[in-house]
């Protein structure tokens, strides 16, 4: 079972611009809310109103992140970890807001202004609580989002090649990548041969014959590998990088199966 992250970011601005002696600006922001970032892409807006009898700009500093620059801003959020967020002028999210000539955006009178967010994809950080604080020439702002729990699962083929009747091994590899601190399980279910378990599992070949196998957790070839947690999964703590596991395949000697190709499909389930 798969759980989502939920990641709601806020974005609060208020802001008086740039301005000469002689004139008055001011900007108001609405908030940016991202929403529930899953370890993908994601996109936010704001939209600011700018007040102003002449002409203005807006800076965007680096932030208050350890390391953070103009284009790589960062939250910061349980035991210094960090979770990075851009800022972009355009709807493209490719012209960055900075903080220096040629980098923040420049008008006249009054207008609208929108501030594009993104939150950078594949981020396992320590779930929890961030926030940031930015400043302009005049005001701070605070971004803030929260980061729960989540996992995510690749797995390669397991290919045992050709089968004479003697015992033939084979493995492969399982990627799992899930938020740092997360404690998960990692099992795999019986197939789709009539009558598998986990314990006694199947290819399908020609006519529906079979030719039994076995998944094991160990290179022994001792420990079943199932599906039920506590009993025969495997249990990691995630550290916000992928963590391979083996799975060790194993067809036992003397099963003189009808020639042919043999197939099965193992589901992965990932429980944290």
């Amino acid at each position: 079972m798969m759980r989502r992250l939920t990641l709601a970011v806020l974005f609060l601005l208020a802001f008086g611009a740039r301005s000469a002696a002689a004139q008055t600006c001011d900007i108001t922001v609405t908030p940016m809310s991202f929403g529930t970032y899953t370890g993908t892409v994601l996109d936010g807006t704001a939209t600011g109103k700018v007040t102003c009898a002449g002409s203005w700009d807006i800076p965007l500093n680096a932030g208050t992140g350890a390391g953070a620059t103009e284009t790589i801003r960062k939250m910061t959020g349980p035991g210094g970890a960090e979770l990075s967020y851009e800022v972009f002028q355009d709807a493209a999210r490719t012209v960055n807001w900075g903080n220096t000539v040629g980098t923040e955006p420049t008008g006249t009178g009054n207008t609208t202004v929108t501030f594009y967010g993104l939150i950078i994809a594949g981020q396992y950080v320590v779930p929890g609580t961030y926030t940031d604080t930015l400043s302009t020439a005049t005001t701070v702002f605070t971004v803030t989002a929260i980061v729960v729990k989540y996992c995510s699962v690749s797995a390669t083929n397991l290919a045992f090649g050709t089968y004479t009747g003697t015992l033939i091994n084979s493995t492969s590899t399982i990627s799992v990548t899930c938020t740092n601190t997360t404690s998960y399980n990692v099992g795999l279910n019986a197939g789709l041969a009539t009558g598998a378990t986990v314990t006694n599992r199947s290819m399908t070949g020609p006519g529906s014959a079979l030719l039994h196998y076995s998944l094991f957790s160990n290179s022994g070839y001792t420990t079943n590998w199932g599906y039920t947690v506590g009993t025969d999964t495997v249990a990691r703590t995630g550290n916000g990088a992928t963590q391979p596991l083996t799975v060790y395949g194993q067809v036992p000697a003397g099963k003189f199966a009808a020639p042919g190709s043999y197939t099965d499909t193992i589901t992965v389930n990932v429980t944290y």
